[in-house]
Protein backbone atom coordinates (compact mmCIF):
# COMPACT_ATOMS: atom_id res chain seq x y z
CA UNK A 1 0.00 0.00 0.00
CA UNK A 2 1.07 3.77 -0.93
CA UNK A 3 1.49 5.90 2.04
CA UNK A 4 -1.91 7.78 0.75
CA UNK A 5 -3.66 4.90 -0.84
CA UNK A 6 -6.99 4.84 0.33
CA UNK A 7 -8.49 1.57 2.18
CA UNK A 8 -12.11 0.10 1.36
CA UNK A 9 -13.52 -2.74 3.30
CA UNK A 10 -15.85 -4.98 1.27
CA UNK A 11 -17.92 -7.10 3.40
CA UNK A 12 -20.48 -9.50 1.18
CA UNK A 13 -20.96 -13.06 0.79
CA UNK A 14 -21.22 -13.61 -2.95
CA UNK A 15 -18.18 -14.84 -3.51
CA UNK A 16 -18.27 -13.56 -7.79
CA UNK A 17 -19.50 -9.79 -6.26
CA UNK A 18 -16.92 -9.29 -4.01
CA UNK A 19 -13.89 -10.35 -6.50
CA UNK A 20 -15.41 -8.37 -8.80
CA UNK A 21 -16.05 -5.53 -6.54
CA UNK A 22 -12.36 -6.08 -4.99
CA UNK A 23 -11.06 -6.33 -8.30
CA UNK A 24 -13.13 -3.08 -9.86
CA UNK A 25 -11.90 -0.85 -6.80
CA UNK A 26 -8.25 -2.55 -6.83
CA UNK A 27 -7.84 -1.14 -10.55
CA UNK A 28 -8.52 2.36 -9.17
CA UNK A 29 -5.57 2.50 -7.06
CA UNK A 30 -7.62 1.50 -3.45
CA UNK A 31 -6.66 -1.23 -0.84
CA UNK A 32 -9.16 -3.57 -0.69
CA UNK A 33 -10.08 -6.23 2.42
CA UNK A 34 -13.03 -8.41 2.00
CA UNK A 35 -14.97 -10.35 4.29
CA UNK A 36 -17.87 -12.39 3.45
CA UNK A 37 -19.45 -12.51 6.74
CA UNK A 38 -21.05 -10.00 9.50
CA UNK A 39 -18.58 -10.47 12.05
CA UNK A 40 -15.43 -10.77 10.26
CA UNK A 41 -16.91 -7.45 8.47
CA UNK A 42 -17.09 -5.80 12.11
CA UNK A 43 -13.81 -7.48 13.40
CA UNK A 44 -12.08 -6.00 11.07
CA UNK A 45 -13.67 -2.55 10.68
CA UNK A 46 -13.53 -2.50 14.74
CA UNK A 47 -9.71 -3.28 14.36
CA UNK A 48 -8.67 -1.26 10.93
CA UNK A 49 -9.36 2.38 9.67
CA UNK A 50 -11.15 2.37 6.43
CA UNK A 51 -12.02 5.02 4.27
CA UNK A 52 -15.20 3.92 2.70
CA UNK A 53 -16.81 0.25 3.84
CA UNK A 54 -19.08 -1.71 1.29
CA UNK A 55 -21.67 -3.29 3.45
CA UNK A 56 -23.77 -6.08 2.28
CA UNK A 57 -27.20 -6.23 3.94
CA UNK A 58 -27.79 -10.18 3.62
CA UNK A 59 -25.48 -11.46 5.44
CA UNK A 60 -24.42 -14.86 7.18
CA UNK A 61 -24.19 -14.82 11.24
CA UNK A 62 -24.69 -10.39 11.72
CA UNK A 63 -27.06 -8.99 9.05
CA UNK A 64 -25.50 -5.54 7.67
CA UNK A 65 -28.00 -3.40 9.96
CA UNK A 66 -26.69 -4.89 12.98
CA UNK A 67 -22.87 -4.57 11.96
CA UNK A 68 -23.48 -0.93 11.41
CA UNK A 69 -25.41 -0.32 14.18
CA UNK A 70 -22.79 -1.81 16.03
CA UNK A 71 -20.08 0.35 14.68
CA UNK A 72 -22.18 3.49 15.03
CA UNK A 73 -22.56 2.84 18.65
CA UNK A 74 -19.21 2.51 18.94
CA UNK A 75 -18.16 5.26 17.64
CA UNK A 76 -16.92 4.00 14.15
CA UNK A 77 -17.59 6.67 11.66
CA UNK A 78 -16.50 4.68 8.70
CA UNK A 79 -18.58 6.30 5.88
CA UNK A 80 -20.75 3.74 4.69
CA UNK A 81 -22.34 2.47 1.36
CA UNK A 82 -25.19 -0.21 1.83
CA UNK A 83 -25.62 -3.07 -0.92
CA UNK A 84 -28.39 -4.73 -1.21
CA UNK A 85 -31.18 -6.94 -3.14
CA UNK A 86 -34.07 -5.07 -1.43
CA UNK A 87 -35.50 -1.96 -2.62
CA UNK A 88 -38.36 -1.34 -0.41
CA UNK A 89 -38.77 1.83 0.72
CA UNK A 90 -38.44 1.05 4.37
CA UNK A 91 -35.32 -0.77 4.30
CA UNK A 92 -33.45 2.02 2.62
CA UNK A 93 -35.18 4.31 5.50
CA UNK A 94 -34.05 1.99 7.67
CA UNK A 95 -30.42 1.99 6.63
CA UNK A 96 -30.05 5.31 6.52
CA UNK A 97 -31.67 6.12 9.88
CA UNK A 98 -29.19 2.97 11.29
CA UNK A 99 -26.06 5.87 10.01
CA UNK A 100 -25.08 4.29 6.01
CA UNK A 101 -24.24 7.02 4.30
CA UNK A 102 -25.95 6.10 0.71
CA UNK A 103 -27.34 2.97 -0.48
CA UNK A 104 -27.14 1.07 -3.47
CA UNK A 105 -29.77 -1.59 -4.85
CA UNK A 106 -28.50 -4.79 -6.60
CA UNK A 107 -27.93 -5.00 -9.94
CA UNK A 108 -25.88 -2.03 -9.81
CA UNK A 109 -23.23 -0.92 -12.55
CA UNK A 110 -20.07 -1.27 -11.18
CA UNK A 111 -18.85 1.76 -12.45
CA UNK A 112 -21.60 3.72 -10.50
CA UNK A 113 -20.38 1.76 -7.57
CA UNK A 114 -17.20 2.88 -7.73
CA UNK A 115 -17.85 6.69 -8.43
CA UNK A 116 -20.45 6.88 -5.16
CA UNK A 117 -16.75 5.31 -3.37
CA UNK A 118 -14.33 8.29 -4.35
CA UNK A 119 -17.49 10.51 -3.77
CA UNK A 120 -17.26 9.49 -0.73
CA UNK A 121 -13.92 9.59 0.48
CA UNK A 122 -13.46 12.94 -1.60
CA UNK A 123 -16.51 13.96 0.88
CA UNK A 124 -14.72 12.99 4.33
CA UNK A 125 -11.41 14.37 3.29
CA UNK A 126 -12.56 17.82 2.00
CA UNK A 127 -14.81 18.20 5.37
CA UNK A 128 -11.75 16.99 7.58
CA UNK A 129 -9.60 19.97 6.52
CA UNK A 130 -12.36 22.35 5.40
CA UNK A 131 -11.99 26.00 6.70
CA UNK A 132 -8.84 24.69 8.63
CA UNK A 133 -6.38 27.62 8.54
CA UNK A 134 -4.51 28.87 11.10
CA UNK A 135 -1.48 30.48 12.16
CA UNK A 136 1.48 29.02 14.34
CA UNK A 137 5.19 29.95 15.60
CA UNK A 138 5.09 32.87 12.48
CA UNK A 139 3.36 30.34 9.89
CA UNK A 140 0.34 30.52 8.04
CA UNK A 141 -1.30 26.67 8.13
CA UNK A 142 -3.84 26.40 5.32
CA UNK A 143 -4.81 22.36 5.41
CA UNK A 144 -7.80 22.83 2.78
CA UNK A 145 -5.04 23.72 0.02
CA UNK A 146 -2.30 21.74 1.91
CA UNK A 147 0.12 24.50 1.97
CA UNK A 148 1.97 26.49 4.75
CA UNK A 149 3.37 29.82 4.14
CA UNK A 150 6.65 30.65 5.62
CA UNK A 151 9.00 33.56 5.22
CA UNK A 152 7.33 34.76 2.11
CA UNK A 153 7.79 31.17 0.64
CA UNK A 154 5.03 28.05 0.09
CA UNK A 155 5.57 24.81 1.51
CA UNK A 156 3.40 22.03 -0.21
CA UNK A 157 2.15 19.29 2.26
CA UNK A 158 1.32 16.05 0.57
CA UNK A 159 -2.44 14.61 2.08
CA UNK A 160 -0.69 12.59 4.81
CA UNK A 161 1.61 15.49 6.22
CA UNK A 162 -1.93 17.64 6.91
CA UNK A 163 -3.41 14.91 8.15
CA UNK A 164 -0.26 14.24 10.62
CA UNK A 165 -0.64 18.23 11.64
CA UNK A 166 -4.51 18.41 11.62
CA UNK A 167 -4.66 15.32 13.62
CA UNK A 168 -2.12 16.42 16.38
CA UNK A 169 -3.69 19.99 16.68
CA UNK A 170 -6.80 17.91 17.23
CA UNK A 171 -5.63 16.09 20.23
CA UNK A 172 -5.14 19.75 21.72
CA UNK A 173 -1.28 19.11 23.40
CA UNK A 174 -1.94 15.61 24.43
CA UNK A 175 0.79 12.78 23.69
CA UNK A 176 -0.43 10.63 20.99
CA UNK A 177 1.28 7.81 20.75
CA UNK A 178 3.29 5.73 17.32
CA UNK A 179 0.28 3.10 17.41
CA UNK A 180 -2.69 6.08 17.37
CA UNK A 181 -0.74 7.58 14.57
CA UNK A 182 -0.61 4.16 12.59
CA UNK A 183 -4.14 3.57 13.49
CA UNK A 184 -6.00 6.59 13.13
CA UNK A 185 -3.67 8.29 10.45
CA UNK A 186 -1.95 5.41 8.36
CA UNK A 187 -5.26 3.61 8.83
CA UNK A 188 -2.65 -0.06 9.22
CA UNK A 189 -3.43 -2.89 11.78
CA UNK A 190 -0.59 -1.40 14.21
CA UNK A 191 0.67 -5.51 14.44
CA UNK A 192 1.70 -5.13 10.96
CA UNK A 193 3.69 -2.20 10.57
CA UNK A 194 6.83 -0.75 12.70
CA UNK A 195 6.26 2.38 14.36
CA UNK A 196 9.07 3.19 13.28
CA UNK A 197 7.57 4.49 9.95
CA UNK A 198 6.10 7.13 12.41
CA UNK A 199 9.25 8.39 13.29
CA UNK A 200 10.79 9.08 10.21
CA UNK A 201 8.12 10.61 8.73
CA UNK A 202 7.36 13.24 11.32
CA UNK A 203 10.97 13.81 11.31
CA UNK A 204 11.01 14.19 7.66
CA UNK A 205 7.47 16.81 8.21
CA UNK A 206 9.60 18.84 11.22
CA UNK A 207 12.36 19.16 8.96
CA UNK A 208 9.97 20.46 6.23
CA UNK A 209 8.40 23.01 7.93
CA UNK A 210 10.42 23.95 11.24
CA UNK A 211 14.18 23.54 9.68
CA UNK A 212 17.13 22.49 11.84
CA UNK A 213 15.94 24.83 14.70
CA UNK A 214 14.56 23.74 17.89
CA UNK A 215 11.11 21.82 17.14
CA UNK A 216 8.36 23.97 18.94
CA UNK A 217 5.55 23.03 17.04
CA UNK A 218 6.07 18.79 16.23
CA UNK A 219 7.37 17.77 19.71
CA UNK A 220 8.79 14.48 20.79
CA UNK A 221 7.89 12.91 24.35
CA UNK A 222 10.32 10.18 24.92
CA UNK A 223 9.51 7.15 25.32
CA UNK A 224 5.47 8.03 24.60
CA UNK A 225 5.11 9.86 21.16
CA UNK A 226 4.51 13.36 20.17
CA UNK A 227 2.17 16.58 21.12
CA UNK A 228 1.79 19.84 18.84
CA UNK A 229 3.49 22.61 20.25
CA UNK A 230 1.40 25.49 18.69
CA UNK A 231 -1.90 27.31 19.44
Amino acid sequence: MTKDQPRVLVVEDEPALAEGLAEALGFQGYDVDVADDGERGLDLAMRRGYDVMLLDVMLPRLDGFEVLRRLRAAGRTVPTILLTAKGAEEDRVRGLETGADDYVTKPFALRELVARVAAQIRRTRRERHEGDVFEADGMRFDLGRLVVQKDGEEIVLTPREGEIIAYLRSKQGNVVTREAFLLDVWRYPTATVETRTVDNTLAALRRKIEGSAEPRLILTVRGKGYRWGGG
